[in-house]
């Protein structure tokens, strides 16, 4: 039996036994004492509601998700949300996936890509000796295969190079010259060459000039006394067969082809040394062949140097005077040793580099405009601006920064030269700058100038500086960038003209292009040395494009005639080339913009003494 008082007192268990202990008597004392009185309550409505109809539960808020409690409403657009972006998100991509792959097109090249594959091609037409099956010119095949026979610095002669114009003959220094300027472009602007696929190429190009440039003295001494400077050529007013005379193509001459020794020739001597030194540093992959290039830039600079062999190479010489005249050798001392000081890290080239004397009696600090000019026979302008390159990213410091500091100086006059407004030089109506004073076959200068400011303008972004000063007036880079791109544009079509000057680029460029091999056809016949002539004076376009080639260019009236004959507007030339390549290189957006900083530098030491090593650790 249960008793209990359902309103308001407490509820017992009765078992029959009362409870005795003190334990149970303090227990029942506890209890409310007003609830221990019976007691008789009249229920009001809300009570009998109690009673008579189960409780109704009030809803929750909240979901109770065990260690979080949100609100439905918070629940409901979280689902919400959950199955919006499996709808929107999630399953795109599960069809993306599940998709065959493409991939995706790279963006089209830039018109510099395209003039810069082209103009890489005329150093293939332009090989002489045993060429490879995969040259790429089909028009073109073996030739002087016994050039420089009784050489005695090997067995090979003078077999190869590079012929250097229309003509078949080998000049040396402007050689040596476009080998220099091939691999400065290829060590700043690596990158880009890779982008485009062409760096393998101009190395392999590269390397077919320095392979004969090593031919032409004794690479393997440490001191030589003489170097082959010239192959075949011609005296001016010759009747002879030779060169100039006859109009074969190289495959089929049959005419002597002399060559010239010299004793004594600083200038060629210290572009060689360049040449084979800047191309050491893009074959720093290959460590023997990088070495045999120093020790030969070594050998041939000392040549130069030498105290009694301190004159230019071509005077007195009536096959090179007329054509590649040299004006003087203190330029070539500083180009050579800047080279020689970046491939090697050896302290005493950078002295030379700086040494006042060399910079007094090349005039470069003077306020001479040509001396702005950079060519084959001019280095100062390339030089000065190699030497600012070190001030920028290495400072030096003492003891050379006196005479970094005049060449940057200097680098920046020049770059000043360039524009129009300073009147330094003179511009055709067209919009080109007459770098040589109006004079014939323009372009070469135009595209040096073109890469030196392009090059110029990425050494300083690559050091954040916005510009310079031309006087009072401060030039942004944007205007040097747009004059290089200005006179390239020029170069490719946009000209009075409308013609480009690169054959090949372009619908409307020179057809009738002065050079013996692309104006003679390929007829399996073998055209004598004056049988030839009809190709020559013929007024029918070359049978064959000589893709690539930069000619002469225009007059200073920007007038070009495209005639065969006239050599001053039709001819290309490797140097020329070479400075078009670099230019085009620079432009060029594939691959990115701006210049490999340090792979110059890898061989420099460091400018100052590192740090000691630290004290051994304390041992009690």
């Amino acid at each position: 039996m249960h008793s209990a008082n359902h309103w308001g007192g407490s509820l017992e268990i009765y078992n029959g036994t009362e409870s005795t202990t003190d334990d149970d008597k303090s227990r029942n004392m506890e209890w409310d004492k007003a609830a221990l009185q019976p007691q008789h309550h009249h229920l009001d409505e809300t009570q009998q509601s109690w009673l008579l109809y189960p409780q109704e539960t009030k809803k929750k808020k909240y979901v109770d998700l065990g260690c979080v409690a949100c609100s439905h409403k918070a629940l409901k657009w979280t689902l919400y949300a959950f199955v919006f972006a499996l709808l929107v998100i999630a399953l795109p991509t599960i069809v993306v996936k599940t998709l065959p792959k493409h991939n995706s097109q790279p963006p089209p090249p830039d018109n510099y890509t395209l003039a810069l594959r082209k103009a890489l091609l005329f150093f293939n037409a332009q090989k002489s000796g045993k060429l490879h099956k995969n040259n790429g010119i089909p028009w073109r095949g073996d030739s002087g295969l016994q050039d420089g026979n009784g050489t005695d610095f090997s067995k090979a002669g003078l077999v190869g190079g590079y012929y250097d114009a229309g003509d078949n003959t080998k000049f040396h220094f402007p050689m040596a010259f476009a080998m220099t300027m091939l691999s400065w472009s290829v060590i700043e602007y690596r990158q880009k060459y890779e982008a485009i696929g062409e760096y393998q190429h101009t190395r392999d190009l590269i390397r077919w000039g320095t392979d004969y440039l090593l031919l032409t003295f004794n690479s393997s001494a440490s001191k030589i006394d003489k170097i082959y400077c010239q192959v075949g050529g011609s005296r001016n007013g010759s009747r002879l067969p030779d060169d100039h005379y006859c109009w074969q193509r190289p495959e089929d001459m049959d005419y002597p082809r002399p060559t010239q020794v010299v004793n004594s020739g600083a200038d060629l001597a210290g572009e060689m040394a360049a040449a084979l030194a800047a191309a050491s540093i893009v074959f720093r992959d290959n460590e023997a062949y990088s070495k045999k290039l120093v020790r030969g830039a070594e050998t041939v600079y000392a040549f130069a140097r030498d105290g009694g062999r301190r004159r230019a190479y071509s005077s007195g010489n009536d096959y090179i005077q007329p054509y590649y005249n040299s004006s003087g050798y203190y330029d070539e001392y500083i180009w050579g040793a800047t080279w020689l000081y970046y491939a090697t890290g050896n302290i005493s080239y950078i002295r030379l580099a700086t040494e006042p004397g060399f910079s007094r009696h090349s005039k470069a600090l003077l306020s001479i405009s040509d001396l702005s000019v950079l060519s084959w026979d001019n280095k100062l302008p390339a030089a000065m601006l190699l030497l600012t390159r070190y001030r920028i990213f290495l400072n030096p410091g003492y003891p050379y920064e006196e005479m970094l500091h005049s060449y940057h100086k200097k680098t920046e006059l020049n770059m000043c030269s360039y524009f129009q407004q300073f009147n330094v030089f003179n511009w055709t109506k067209g919009g080109m700058i007459q770098l040589n004073h109006g004079r014939p076959q323009p372009l070469q200068y135009v595209a040096n100038a073109a890469f030196l400011a392009s090059l110029y303008v990425d050494y300083l972004n690559a050091t954040r500086i916005p510009g310079f000063n031309c006087g009072p007036r401060f030039i942004s880079l944007d205007l040097l960038r747009s004059f290089a791109t200005s006179q390239i544009n020029y170069i490719l079509g946009d000209n009075p003209m409308k013609m480009s000057y690169v054959v090949g680029y372009g619908t409307k460029f020179p057809r009738h292009i002065h050079h013996r091999g692309a104006s003679t056809p390929s007829d399996n016949t073998r055209y004598s040395c004056t049988g030839g002539w009809k190709w020559r004076d013929s007024s029918k376009p070359n049978p064959h494009n000589i893709t690539g080639a930069m000619v002469g260019g225009p007059d200073r009236f920007d007038r070009f005639r495209d005639v065969r004959t006239n050599y001053n507007f039709t001819e290309p030339t490797l140097a020329g080339n070479a400075g078009l390549v670099a230019a085009l290189a620079s432009l060029t957006s594939s691959g990115g913009i701006g210049i490999d900083k340090n792979s110059i530098f890898s061989a420099v030491p460091p400018l100052y003494p590192p740090n000691p090593p630290p004290p051994p650790a304390w041992k009690p």
